[in-house]
């Protein structure tokens, strides 16, 4: 009942409001000022038409800057722009049994030094080295519990690995040896991925709850739900850490902050209406990104958003329809639609400067069956993967694709580039591109 109360407060607040472009409310800045950007200042309209090119001729030339600070990258989720200009050239492939549903998950690989660490279709943890020789396996589940396929997501701290299933056991590892620390069994699965910070890690279970755990030993120190909903996330929630404080997505669009140190919920934001038991069935939204200010993420109900990290309040909201992770770059921020359009937005006021058409060789009759998994942006280009197995190579000063790469028939995953490598994940091996 309370939920329902906000939200309708919400509802009259809203259309209480006026978003166009007359209104000094929520209105986003006319004067486009990007630092190290070269192009002109351009009136922009949020009207825009997402489904054809707009200011396509337009060139975008970003500085030399590049992240090296992978740390970064694993507490913001924001990738940034990586020192990479690849061949594309297989160099190495990482077999393993073949994981079945492959297109429903979002795995991802958890790297140590210069070695790699998966999983396969029966929750065995792989650690391959830079040649794809394999390490050591190992697997901790009984033979009932490998029936059920399990699903794993890692982080580690370059000592240990922490492993989260979608069957509700956490454990760690000791990343040289494989040996197991500690495990335990949960109330509910996990669903989330997972972030270390200090001594402690976290992770949100399917209940809507995240739950804060011991590196130590695995026992619980806090936890916070969010929403007592049935309602289970389409895709892997997401989290952000910045500073001392945590930032997380729930299955029905609520977005939280809360104290790691305390535990303490500091707030917590809706984004969906109050139809929101209809909608977040489908609901999809992109995992978190940050920067020192701001959230930013979107969803497949065209959305997209900028949220203030210390008061919990919309910074801006623009009409965008992706549930992949979107970059930060500078003032810019990339994010490509589910119809396969390049998005490049101005971080600080949502204004659209450019929109690009990469799935422009595509035929029409497949286009709308294809759809995009996730991109990482490099010195030159953008990668781009597809749920139909190709890897797009967009050029970031255009927007033009300019060629395109065969990996599989199949989804592939979000390309990941570490030590001037490219790496691709498909239902049974890893795909390494120099």
């Amino acid at each position: 009942m309370n939920r329902f109360i906000f939200f309708l407060i919400l509802f009259n607040f809203f259309t209480g409001c006026s978003f166009n472009s007359n209104s000094e409310f929520w209105t986003a800045s006319k004067d486009i000022n990007l630092e190290n950007a070269n192009y002109k200042k351009i009136l922009l309209k949020k009207e825009i038409t997402l489904n054809k090119d707009f200011n396509a001729n337009l060139k975008i030339n970003l500085n030399s800057k590049f992240n090296k600070n992978l740390f970064d990258y694993l507490q913001s989720n924001n990738y940034g722009r990586i020192d990479y200009d690849g061949e594309l050239k297989k160099i190495s492939r990482y077999r393993f049994s073949k994981i079945d549903n492959f297109h429903k998950y979002e795995p991802e690989i958890s790297f140590f030094k210069d070695d790699i660490i998966f999983f396969d279709n029966k929750g065995s943890i792989l650690k391959f080295d830079n040649k794809s020789k394999l390490i050591w396996k190992k697997n901790f589940y009984s033979k009932s519990e490998k029936k059920l396929n399990p699903i794993l997501q890692f982080s580690n701290n370059e000592n240990f690995l922490i492993v989260a299933d979608n069957i509700a056991k956490s454990y760690m590892l000791d990343l040289k040896s494989g040996n197991l620390i500690w495990s335990k069994s949960n109330l509910a699965p996990f669903n989330s991925q997972i972030k270390i910070y200090k001594d402690k890690f976290f992770v949100v279970d399917f209940s809507n709850t995240l739950r804060c755990f011991s590196l130590k030993d695995g026992s619980e120190l806090w936890n916070i739900r969010t929403e007592n909903s049935l309602i289970r996330s389409p895709k892997k929630l997401s989290m952000v850490i910045v500073e001392d404080n945590i930032y997380f997505n729930n299955s029905l669009g609520d977005i939280s902050a809360v104290n790691i140190n305390e535990g303490q919920l500091l707030w917590q934001l809706p984004t969906q209406s109050s139809l929101v038991y209809q909608s977040a069935f489908s609901l999809e939204t992109s995992d978190l990104v940050a920067d020192n200010n701001s959230i930013y993420f979107s969803n497949n109900k065209n959305q997209i958003f900028s949220i203030d990290l210390k008061t919990g309040t919309f910074n801006w909201e623009t009409n965008v329809n992706s549930n992949i992770r979107p970059t930060i770059i500078e003032n810019l921020l990339f994010t490509v639609s589910l119809e396969g359009y390049l998005i490049v937005i101005q971080k600080n006021s949502g204004n659209i400067i450019r929109i690009t058409d990469v799935f422009d060789n595509f035929k029409s009759k497949k286009r709308s069956k294809i759809l995009p998994v996730g991109f990482v942006i490099g010195a030159k280009n953008i990668y781009l993967s597809t749920s139909n197995g190709r890897l797009l190579i967009i050029d970031i000063a255009s927007g033009k694709t300019k060629s395109t790469l065969k990996v599989d028939n199949e989804k592939i995953s979000r390309p990941l580039i570490i030590n001037k490598n490219l790496f691709i994940i498909k239902d049974n091996a890893i795909i390494k591109l120099n």
